[in-house]
């Protein structure tokens, strides 16, 4: 929370090199149960705990809109904690499947179906408890707040490009609580992430799968290409290939 927070790669320049010089306290080190592939999402990792334990989700009913890599992983680790239904949503048919994978009990593609018929399904009548909206879509918030349970709370990641109506009212008279979620904090996140990564092999595999794309450093071109398609996880860049 601190106002005068500098990251690397946001705030100053980040690099595709072998050294770069940041101050000692931002060094994580990282135990060896963690592979090199791991360690190279380890950032967007941290959004998705930061997002996902920002309520507690034991029991709760979650919703997921968007299944981008951060959104996949928000799905794992509501999984590995303990939330009950977990439904998360998108128009990209491949990420969908790959939510499926990592813990999804229900996916829904908002360009062909509601989200209340995914309450049905599940057999769901008050709404849901909890919800992540990670996509940043003008209607993806719009929609959770309709599909939320009274007292339902929201993490907010996504960052909108457009102004979002949404009905306040209903947030006022439901007792609605919308958190926003901005980075990780430093180092609560990445102490948690790393115990859960310790205690939990399904969760490693799980975040391993996340990573749908691999390239030798010389082909990073085609590595950003496949990442703004949009359809896949994450791509790594192998800097030992050269």
């Amino acid at each position: 929370m601190c106002i005068r927070t500098s990251s690397v790669g946001v705030n100053r320049d980040g690099a595709f090199a072998e050294y770069i010089v940041i101050p000692e306290s931002n060094v994580w080190v990282h135990q060896n149960y963690i592979d090199p592939d791991l360690g190279a999402i380890f950032d967007p990792f941290g959004n998705a705990v930061h997002t996902a334990l920002s309520f507690p989700l034991v029991g709760e009913d979650v919703l997921i809109t968007g299944a981008g890599p951060i959104g996949l992983m928000a799905a794992a680790v509501a999984r590995h904690v303990g939330a009950r239904f977990i439904v998360v949503t998108d128009v990209s048919e491949p990420r969908l499947a790959l939510a499926k994978s990592m813990g999804a009990d229900l996916t829904v593609n908002v360009g062909q179906a509601r989200i209340v018929d995914a309450q049905r399904t599940l057999g769901m009548h008050e709404g849901f408890d909890v919800g992540f909206e990670m996509s940043g879509h003008p209607t993806a918030l719009p929609e959770m707040i309709t599909n939320l349970n009274h007292g339902g709370r929201v993490a907010m990641l996504g960052l909108p490009t457009t102004p979002i109506d949404v009905d306040w009212a209903k947030i006022v008279t439901h007792m609605i609580t919308i958190k926003g979620i901005y980075g990780r904090e430093m180092f609560e996140t990445w102490v948690a992430m790393s115990a859960m990564l310790q205690s939990s092999r399904w969760l490693r595999d799980a975040l391993s799968s996340v990573i749908t794309d691999r390239f030798p450093a010389t082909r990073w071109a085609e590595g950003f290409a496949a990442a703004r398609a949009g359809t896949g996880g994450k791509v790594v860049l192998d800097w030992s290939v050269l």
